[in-house]
């Protein structure tokens, strides 16, 4: 029997009971769901920056903003409010479209 020990998605115990496969599962208690959602977002973002077609990098993003609104219901912060505060970082410094790259600041 193959060990996980990670997070996953609330559907997956369903998904792998339809299988007829057995598994175990147990519920974390706040502190240790915080961990484990920050090894979540290091996992997602590793998969990210793994995947090599436009299929693969939407399907993981799609993951890492899953991630980042579970982070975000931690903190009890709202998707409204977590793109609010995009944008204000947006209107104050801008994006990535230029692609600009910082080589050196003189003192």
């Amino acid at each position: 029997m193959p060990t996980y020990n990670k997070l996953i998605r609330d559907r997956i115990p369903q998904i792998i009971e339809k299988s007829g496969k057995n598994y175990r599962t147990e519920t974390l208690d706040a502190e240790r769901f915080e961990q484990e959602l920050r090894l979540k977002l290091k996992e997602e973002m590793n998969e990210v920056l793994n995947a090599n077609s436009r299929e693969e990098i939407l399907g993981e993003l799609a993951d890492l903003v899953e991630v980042i609104h579970a982070l975000g219901d931690l903190y009890q912060l709202s998707p409204e409010e977590i793109e609010a505060q995009r944008r204000l970082k947006f209107e104050e410094r801008g994006g990535f479209e230029k692609r600009i790259y910082l080589v050196d600041v003189e003192d």
